[in-house]
């Protein structure tokens, strides 16, 4: 016989003191009874009224929203954003709480990963637990920065453009996003409707005019003539392959960083602060601190941006391999880095194309990867590889210190560890470690 379903707890609600905050957006509480609740629109230290919005009786965790704030954090604010609360858009996670306070919460996520997931302190990694805001970012309680260059927009049965609602397809419609660049809102996607759309994604280029726009219709529908408040390129994703195709106007945007222009097509990956690109490849080439005749690879290398500013420092000795799955990714980094004869991009998954290549040294290597991280295997091989430093830029803080914790045992140390709040308003942080082999350095 099979067991019976055990009885959610959907709607129940618990008076709980908040503790810790935890990696995803929320804070974990525990209730009278033992059981343990992530708790999103709350605060360390705060009581509040939680009401549980996902498990059951049988469930390891429930998660659960702050509904009532009974005992209010000195670090809480009136969330700027009226579409944001429990319940409403799931674009951000800590617009109740002041811009200091988001950037503290994200530097003891990290904390707690690189301990918990690597048994790594952060004096161990040389790093005083500062999150850095980017520039022009440090704004005064109640304010909000423009940041987003990309948002992807939900489309509901009424065709109004809007956002998800945390861990659900639910749209909540909105008016303004407010963390959405100013390119990004001058194009009125929210100001009109879009009959048979699934999707809109928005696109404003830092550093250049590009503007675009890349539609998901529904099965079956037709495109709409798209009439927006700014010039724009339009592009729609084919139901049938996924695969992003031009309706009119350029198949790219031409972003601009490191004193370059990158072309990026058919909405491949780019940085979406407009900070940030600059901001990572200064983290990445002050500590790498290249050489003329340095050979380097750039893994997960997207549209080259890594690998150009590599391949400015290595110098007509220095070599640079690219490596990327993407093949648009890979067609625009060899358009982007045309000007390097000695840079090669190869395209494939890293773990099957670096060990094809027969490198067996190398100089220097970043590596980029996905929120998954890079794995065990590709960690150990580039271990062996000996190089010098290596640079990894991670997104997700489990990810990365899962990863360091594989490169401590293949022989090489943090030399030293940065963190910035690319991504305000929401848990999402940016890391950028230097490591070397064990015995090497200060």
């Amino acid at each position: 016989m099979q067991a019976e379903p055990k009885k959610t707890l959907v709607g129940q609600e618990y008076e709980v003191e908040v503790g810790a905050v935890a990696h995803g957006g929320h804070c974990v509480a525990r209730t009278e009874d033992g059981r343990v609740l992530f708790v999103r629109h709350a605060l360390p230290g705060e009581r509040v009224l939680a009401r549980v919005t996902e498990g059951a009786e049988d469930s390891r965790f429930l998660r659960a929203d702050a509904v009532e704030v009974r005992e209010p954090s000195k670090d809480r604010v009136t969330p700027p954003c009226p579409f944001s609360g429990p319940g409403r858009c799931g674009g951000c996670d800590w617009q109740h709480a002041k811009p200091g306070a988001q950037r503290r919460l994200k530097g003891e996520v990290v904390a707690e990963q690189l301990q918990r997931l690597a048994g790594l302190t952060p004096e161990d990694v040389g790093w005083d637990g500062t999150v850095m805001p980017a520039e022009g970012d440090k704004l005064p309680v109640g304010e909000v920065p423009a940041w987003r260059t990309r948002v992807q927009y939900a489309v509901d049965e009424e065709g109004r453009a809007g956002l998800r609602r945390h861990r659900s397809h639910d749209v909540e419609p909105v008016d303004h996003c407010m963390i959405a660049a100013p390119g990004v809102t001058e194009l009125g996607v929210e100001a009109r409707t879009w009959p048979g759309m699934a999707a809109v994604e928005a696109i404003a280029a830092t550093g250049s005019q590009d503007r675009q726009v890349i539609l998901t219709p529904r099965p079956g529908a037709r495109l709409p003539l798209v009439e927006l408040d700014r010039p724009v390129s339009v592009l729609r994703v084919d139901e049938r392959d996924g695969g992003v195709h031009r309706v009119h106007g350029r198949p790219f945007v031409r972003e601009r960083a490191d004193d370059r222009t990158h072309r990026v097509g058919n909405g491949g990956f780019w940085q979406v602060h407009p900070k940030a690109a600059d901001t990572l490849v200064k983290a990445v080439m002050q500590g790498l601190l290249p050489r003329k005749g340095d050979t380097a690879l750039d893994l997960y290398c997207g549209v080259g941006l890594f690998a150009g500013a590599l391949a400015d420092r290595v110098g007509e000795r220095g070599a640079v391999l690219g490596i990327e799955s993407g093949k648009r990714a890979v067609e625009d980094a060899r358009h982007n880095l045309r000007d390097f004869p000695r840079v090669r991009v190869e395209q494939g998954k890293v773990e099957q194309v670096l060990p094809r290549t027969g490198i067996t040294e190398a100089d220097l290597v970043v590596l980029d990867p996905p929120r998954a991280g890079a794995g065990r295997r590709t960690v150990e091989h580039l271990a062996a590889l000996g190089a010098r430093r290596i640079a990894y830029v991670a997104c997700d803080p489990a990810a990365l210190a899962r990863d360091l914790a594989s490169f401590r045992e293949a022989g090489y140390r943090v030399r030293t560890f940065r963190a910035f709040d690319l991504f305000p308003m929401t848990h999402h942080v940016e890391c950028v470690a230097i490591l070397e082999p064990v015995g090497k350095g200060a």
